[in-house]
């Protein structure tokens, strides 16, 4: 597992806000320029509205992880890999992604549409993984109160992706952002086969998104990265979906 850790706020001058588009048509060339974009509410908030009582209304059903650190409606790889966990993920993945159409009826639809438009490509599920699934972080929880760990979205690539540097993608949707803070910090630092950052790492420069309801910010997910600390009494929920391109403008999704 990586380990924990409390970020010192970086200084001002070397984090700025994200710029966000409502083109999401556009994702495409800004990734390729930037490593990351940020899309103004691609989804209705009335979707995310029903997805998030529909999350809430699963409760009995989500995966909790790290001792109650967070939990997942539909099982996330991450999370599973890090607590030696990956055979109870492959075991469950058709019954996770029946979970999450159950109680969120549409949503993996919905984010496939949204990375064929990203990649302006073809996408497939990534066989016997799961699909697309809700992520929630509680109000005064470890996340709320220390932030994410900082790290690269890599677990779930293959040492082939790796090795020839494919392109690899995290999609990110806010169903509901918390009361204070919880945005998306990314930094100017690529993963270089190492899965722990240093110190500089994090002085460097970066942009951060504060999302709205609705609000989709897609990165490179070899790009460092970190959910921001947050206040008041509301859970920061989102939906992730991951991507990798196997062959020329073709790619897989997981969660």
């Amino acid at each position: 597992m990586l380990p924990r850790r409390t970020l010192t706020p970086l200084p001002a001058a070397v984090c700025s806000p994200i710029e966000w588009t409502v083109d999401a048509s556009l994702a495409s060339s800004v990734l390729s320029l930037h490593g990351v974009v940020a899309l103004r509410r691609p989804l209705s908030p009335d979707v995310c509205e029903r997805w998030v009582k529909g999350t809430y209304g699963a409760r009995a059903s989500w995966t909790a992880d790290f001792g109650d650190d967070q939990f997942s409606l539909g099982r996330a790889f991450y999370t599973h890999l890090e607590q030696d966990r990956t055979a109870a993920y492959f075991r469950d993945a058709a019954t996770s992604d029946a979970r999450v159409e159950q109680h969120a009826p549409g949503l993996q639809s919905a984010m496939h549409a949204l990375a064929v438009t990203v990649t302006g490509g073809q996408v497939r599920a990534r066989r016997g993984w799961c699909g697309p699934g809700i992520h929630v972080f509680p109000a005064h929880g470890h996340v709320a109160t220390h932030g994410g760990v900082v790290h690269f979205d890599t677990e779930g690539l293959t040492e082939h992706h790796l090795s020839r540097g494919a392109r690899a993608l995290s999609v990110v949707c806010m169903l509901q952002p918390p009361s204070v803070g919880g945005g998306l910090r990314v930094w100017d630092v690529l993963y270089e086969g190492d899965d722990h950052p240093e110190d500089d790492d994090l002085e460097t420069e970066s942009v951060m998104a504060v999302y709205e309801v609705g609000d989709v910010v897609v990165f490179d997910s070899y790009r460092l990265h970190q959910i921001q600390p947050f206040g008041g009494e509301q859970d920061r929920i989102s939906v992730t979906v991951h991507l990798a391109e196997v062959d020329d403008g073709h790619w897989e999704s997981w969660f």
